[in-house]
């Protein structure tokens, strides 16, 4: 079966950084986009960034644009998120996903066809 694995997340305090990983488990994903998505309690899952196969073409919330960075190793399997300045309100369970679609870039949930199990992110004020 198919799985995204997701590390990297904890608890830090405002202003923080961390960097959250993503490696499949089962086949290579080196000809999918990769996207990162986030839920916090109570909210809907929301698009964070989103990478194409090569890692030439990225894109990102409005909100995150400044402080996140994706990036891919391809060589490694691997897709990372690193987030710095962190706030409070970036408080969430963080989300890897795959994409075979083409609109991979509009941040769709429904256009992503794999999912990690997430991994939680707490920012203390």
């Amino acid at each position: 079966q198919v799985q995204l694995v997701e590390s990297g997340g904890g608890l830090v305090q405002a202003g923080a950084s961390l960097r959250l990983s993503c490696a499949p488990s089962g086949r290579t994903f080196g000809s999918y986009a990769m996207g990162w998505f986030r839920q916090a309690p109570g909210q809907e899952r929301e698009f964070v960034a989103a990478t194409s196969w090569s890692g030439t073409t990225l894109y990102y919330a409005n909100s995150m644009k400044g402080r996140f960075t994706i990036s891919r190793d391809n060589a490694k399997n691997t897709v990372y998120l690193q987030m710095n300045s962190l706030k409070p309100e970036d408080t969430a369970v963080y989300y890897c996903a795959a994409s075979s679609s083409s609109r991979w870039f509009t941040g769709n949930r429904s256009d992503y066809n794999y999912w990690g199990q997430g991994t939680q992110v707490t920012v203390s004020s």
